[in-house]
């Protein structure tokens, strides 16, 4: 999207902007995007630049998102956390669609040893909420909350197959205004202007044999060599489009002919049991909403002053009301969830409708819209469970001066191998390299990994398991002391460890237990609430 800048917020305050929006709202939540659309590290400079806000207004918005956690400095960066992802976690939770339908997605993906994604419409593009992509050198590189344009892609067709005529002249209004797609930073740009008339024209007809097929097909529309084939997952209750599942491949290995024939009868067997899925999923539980956030908004305001952005906080964490079993809320609603007051509540759902964030429906209920997934989504989407623990790994070096490492069992459970550390400057450390293999049995970290699997345990494994660290003395080199302790995945399983070494003149075996364990528990702690929040919808891989 093009930057903001201040001047056209004023512009916007003055053509259609409601008078009871929060003004540090609309600029905070401007901060996040174009933060989202540089892959989600900006300079204070650059935002300030970007955005068109004063420095000392950028500082005052990410000292409160990092407040809340959603940025951290890196440097002279500010760069957006896996935190800011509970956002769009929201509103795929309220959706229901990933959690219902994303299995039978990534099983038709390895059926076909192709990219398959999942998208739902957004005003006059489409965006993607869920992505299972094939590991190869080249694939299919768009991530869950990119938007992108519908003329250009095989959802759109069959979207705009159930277009209104408001639909269409929103439409040609932003093709109009937008010729070479530039707010749409997931696509590339149109090398020249496309002939409006023959686009329109084109996308029309598109859109017509997709009502008539029920399917449709992207024929290099979005690049050159890149092919899809698509089809409707319908709701059960309306017959409209709930979402669109795709077949995603390149010309090297389908043509658009050869999708039609060989895939798509697949594509539709599988879209069948998706609509099943639909029709029987038992209705949601409501999850537990969000408490304490007013209490913790106002702590952080006395704590931090004027520095410390209430009422863009408390308009962030309006939108967390929503999730699982409360995809749409009334007011009251929200005000209860968030124990604000039900102005506040009100002006914050007023600024999120006009910024496109919620949408607010005939029985004074407000819901989620997928332009949440704006808000860091796409920018974190693809991240490893090494790029989570670095930041933290890197404080935790800091804060006890010895190193510390990430390390996961390899397939063949006999050996560690290291993902991610953090070294110090002391001149007798430890210096294991990213990559390096070592034997399990041998380490604190292996040990940690074994005492989590299902075989019988050993004597010294099932200590492990039950103390929950391991504490290596010497036993893999001379003077070289370790402990580690898990970092475990949503479902409790163990996936890494994280550990601490250092040389045995330095730290006693009591050291290593009472000084050193309770930093290592609270850097995994961290960890683990990061990967919880970045794996709800995504899949970060362990290495």
């Amino acid at each position: 999207m093009p930057a903001m800048t201040a001047v056209d917020a004023d512009a916007r305050a003055g053509a259609g902007t409601p008078a009871e929006a929060v003004g540090p709202l609309v600029r905070g939540i401007a901060v996040l995007r174009r933060l989202t659309e540089a892959g989600g590290t900006l300079s204070p400079s650059a935002l300030e630049r970007s955005t068109g806000l004063a420095r000392s207004t950028v500082d005052r918005i990410t000292g409160t998102l990092g407040r809340m956690g959603y940025v951290r400095l890196d440097g002279r960066d500010v760069v957006l956390t896996p935190r800011v992802m509970e956002l769009g976690n929201a509103y795929l939770a309220a959706l229901r669609l990933p959690a219902l339908l994303d299995a039978s997605a990534d099983a038709l993906a390895d059926d076909l040893d192709e990219s398959v994604s999942l998208a739902v419409a957004d005003l006059d593009g489409i965006r993607f909420i869920h992505q299972a992509t094939r590991r190869r050198a080249l694939s299919v590189s768009f991530r869950i909350g990119d938007l992108l344009p519908a003329e250009r892609t095989a959802p759109g067709a069959l979207f705009a197959a159930e277009w209104t005529q408001t639909d269409w002249t929103r439409w040609r209004e932003r093709r109009s205004a937008d010729a070479q797609d530039a707010s749409f930073p997931a696509v590339p740009p149109r090398a020249a202007p496309a002939d409006d008339a023959s686009l329109m024209a084109s996308f029309t007809e598109r859109a017509e044999r997709a009502r008539r097929d029920g399917w449709a097909v992207d024929d290099q529309l979005i690049e050159p060599g890149l092919v899809a084939v698509s089809v409707p997952v319908r709701d059960p209750g309306t017959g409209r489009a709930a979402c669109v599942a795709s077949v995603v491949s390149h010309t090297s290995r389908h043509s658009a002919a050869d999708l039609r024939t060989s895939l798509l009868p697949r594509l539709r067997t599988a879209v069948e049991a998706m609509e099943a899925d639909l029709r029987t999923a038992p209705a949601p539980e409501p999850g537990p909403a969000p408490a304490g956030l007013a209490t913790w908004t106002t702590a952080s305001k006395h704590a931090l002053g004027r520095d410390f952005v209430e009422s863009l906080a408390r308009g962030l964490t309006v939108l967390t009301a929503f999730g699982e079993g409360r995809p749409a809320l009334s007011l009251t609603e929200v005000a209860h969830a968030t124990g604000l007051t039900r102005a506040t509540a009100r002006r914050a759902l007023l600024t999120h409708e006009h910024l496109g964030l919620v949408a607010a429906h005939p029985d004074r209920t407000f819901t989620l819209t997928p332009r949440v997934l704006d808000l860091g989504f796409p920018a974190l989407s693809r991240t490893s469970l090494p790029r989570l623990a670095e930041p933290h790994l890197r404080a935790l070096a800091e804060e006890i001066r010895e190193p510390t490492a990430l390390a996961v069992l390899t397939s063949g459970g006999k050996e560690i191998q290291y993902t991610a550390g953090a070294g110090t400057s002391r001149v007798l450390t430890v210096r294991i390299t990213v990559g390096t293999r070592l034997p399990a049995t041998a380490t604190s970290l292996g040990r940690v990994l074994l005492a989590d699997t299902a075989a019988p345990l050993s004597p010294t494994l099932a200590e492990v398991r039950s103390q929950g660290y391991a504490l290596v003395d010497e036993e893999l080199e001379s003077g070289l002391r370790s402990i580690a302790v898990p970092v475990r995945d949503r479902t409790g399983r163990t996936v890494a460890a994280v550990d601490i070494s250092t040389h045995a003149a330095r730290r006693t075996l009591r050291d290593c237990v009472h000084d050193l364990l309770p930093a290592l528990h609270a850097t995994a702690a961290r960890i683990q609430r990061d990967l919880h929040t970045a794996s709800r919808f995504t899949h970060v891989p362990p290495s």
